[in-house]
């Protein structure tokens, strides 16, 4: 065990946290129970939505990262790759936070996405 949190417990309290302080989120896949990776969509009001996922840093720690952003001109490609994410891994999670300065509740760099 490599003491991180079982994905579910996790994604409830990234939710839990965004709605008490009067965001809105929601899982949009449900992934494996335990060691699922999570990816979070990060928006605000449905705009200027950004992917942010777990990537291995060369210390050993997992940082946030925005690995894609929706191009307002083409919003279908933006779905197409969670879709296809999700094909490819199964047991992945995709929890939907939309919040003013959603990244503080990853603890991602807001500069970054």
């Amino acid at each position: 065990m490599d003491g991180r949190l079982p994905a579910h417990l996790e994604v409830s309290a990234l939710i839990r946290r965004v709605n008490v302080e009067g965001g809105f989120a929601t899982v949009l896949s449900k992934g494996e129970q335990d060691a699922g990776t999570i990816l979070a969509v990060l928006t605000h009001n449905g705009s200027n939505t950004r992917l942010f996922e777990r990537i291995p840093q060369l210390d050993g720690a997992r940082a946030w990262v925005c690995t894609r952003r929706q191009d307002p001109a083409n919003p279908y490609e933006f779905q197409e790759y969670l879709d296809r994410r999700k094909r490819q891994d199964p047991d992945i999670w995709v929890v939907e936070l939309d919040a003013a300065g959603a990244e503080r509740f990853i603890g991602a760099d807001p500069d970054a996405g």
